[in-house]
């Protein structure tokens, strides 16, 4: 059974203002990569990777070009040179284990 929430003074939420283009745009950072893939086209590897962006949910990540990331925000890929990502296809899928070098 739910329970009333009882209001206590310490669970105040911060807010970040957002600037607003004039085309009623704003932008959002990337916060983190949290997975990768690669997709074959004809013959050509398309590699993506999944970025969870600030201010918004692991739900609400989003596929992207991982040269156009690297191009872009580099520090994102730092910390991604200590592990190691390995491919592992199964019935017909591919699978992705990082681990540490």
């Amino acid at each position: 059974m739910l329970r009333k929430y009882m209001p206590d003074p310490s669970h105040v939420l911060e807010v970040h203002p957002i600037e607003l283009r004039d085309d009623m745009v704003y932008e959002v950072q990337p916060e983190a990569i949290i997975d990768r893939q690669v997709r074959k086209l004809r013959s050509k590897d398309i590699a993506s990777v999944k970025v969870k962006w600030k201010g918004h949910s692991r739900e609400e990540a989003t596929w992207e070009l991982e040269d156009r990331m690297r191009e872009e925000y580099p520090h994102l890929f730092n910390n991604l040179g200590k592990y190691s990502i390995f491919s592992i296809k199964f019935r017909g899928r591919n699978f992705y284990k990082v681990g540490r070098l």
